[in-house]
């Protein structure tokens, strides 16, 4: 096995970093490849980078692996395996990152929707606000109880971040607009999932959405005639008749750039937030709305992807990073 060596002053430091040939890239999963939802994005991603580099990587993964001190064994496993770079993929990885790196300073790591960086270490996430924002102007026009349901998965500053763009946008249309939330403190169980969401509409909403990763709130809405949103992926096949759109989850142009980075030396480490505007984030089909609706949704998306609106407005991104109360007018708690 061929080694190639990667000076380390572009990483603000003296580390030097030797890579096989092909170079050897491990992705770690919160959930399930086949979850339709999170996981399954990055995997379309992973194969993205597979189908553009052909046999100069050579790519692995371990799906379903649980936040907390299991993650850092993976991780650990696959460097044992020759893995040169990896991406862990859920922000409950963090600190197992970190540590692993630390220990592995000739690795490079990748964390997702992450904020702490070392030598060896980067971070990136989506502005998928933004599209919860579209989807809140959706509901407020499409909402016949005036009342949306969402389920959430744990109370970080992603989720309550999402939260809020919601909510932010169906009042922008009703400005009596409620919204119920139910957290599950899951990623990915597609049982609590759907229970989630029928004790949403049997508390009147009308409008399911989520922050999980399964299909099954969007089907188990669908099943009832409500309309709901896909999360990450385009959820459509699993309501044909009642997906309004569904936020995409956008990955193998950041993962191709990012491995071209280090094949070519030029690595850094970097705190990637991209949205629209970059492509990271992208919206399905608008369905299952008057043709009027769609439209307003699409120059909605395009304002954003411009610049010319943000969800919200002149926040900081420190500010929105370290988002951790609701906007005023939801009448809800944040589980500790």
């Amino acid at each position: 096995m061929k080694k190639l060596l990667l000076a380390g002053a572009m990483l603000l430091s003296s580390i030097s970093f030797a890579f096989s040939e092909p170079l050897k890239v491990g992705f770690v999963y919160v959930g399930p490849v086949g979850d339709h939802g999170w996981t399954y994005m990055h995997d379309i991603g992973r194969q993205a980078v597979e189908s553009h580099f052909g046999d100069a990587v050579e790519t692995v993964y371990v799906e379903s692996v649980p936040e907390g001190p299991d993650a850092a064994r993976v991780m650990r496993g696959m460097i044992a395996e020759g893995a040169d770079m990896v991406f862990t993929t859920s922000f409950g990885y963090m600190q197992q990152t970190l540590q692993v790196a630390k220990d592995n300073p000739d690795v490079i790591f990748e964390h997702a929707t992450g904020y702490k960086t070392a030598p060896n270490v980067s971070v990136y996430s989506s502005r998928f606000y933004e599209g919860r924002y579209i989807q809140g102007v959706i509901a407020g026009h499409m909402s016949k109880t005036g009342k949306a349901g969402y389920i959430g998965s744990f109370p970080i500053p992603e989720v309550i971040r999402g939260i809020n763009a919601f909510y932010l946008g169906a009042q922008t249309i009703n400005p009596d607009f409620d919204v119920d939330i139910v957290w599950v403190n899951t990623w990915y169980d597609p049982g609590k999932e759907a229970n989630a969401a029928k004790v949403l509409m049997a508390g009147g909403a009308d409008i399911i959405t989520q922050h999980t990763d399964s299909p099954s709130p969007l089907a188990a809405a669908a099943a009832a005639g409500v309309k709901g949103f896909g999360q990450a992926s385009d959820m459509i096949q699993f309501a044909p008749d009642t997906q309004l759109t569904a936020i995409l989850d956008v990955w193998g142009p950041y993962y191709i750039e990012r491995i071209q980075a280090v094949i070519d030396g030029s690595w850094t480490t970097t705190n990637t937030w991209g949205g629209m505007d970059t492509g990271m984030v992208g919206m399905a089909d608008y369905t299952n709305m008057p043709p009027e609706l769609a439209g307003v949704a699409q120059q909605l998306q395009a304002d954003i992807t411009s610049g010319k609106f943000k969800p919200f407005g002149d926040t900081s991104d420190a500010d929105l990073g370290g988002m951790m109360q609701y906007v005023d007018g939801i009448d809800a708690q944040i589980p500790n």
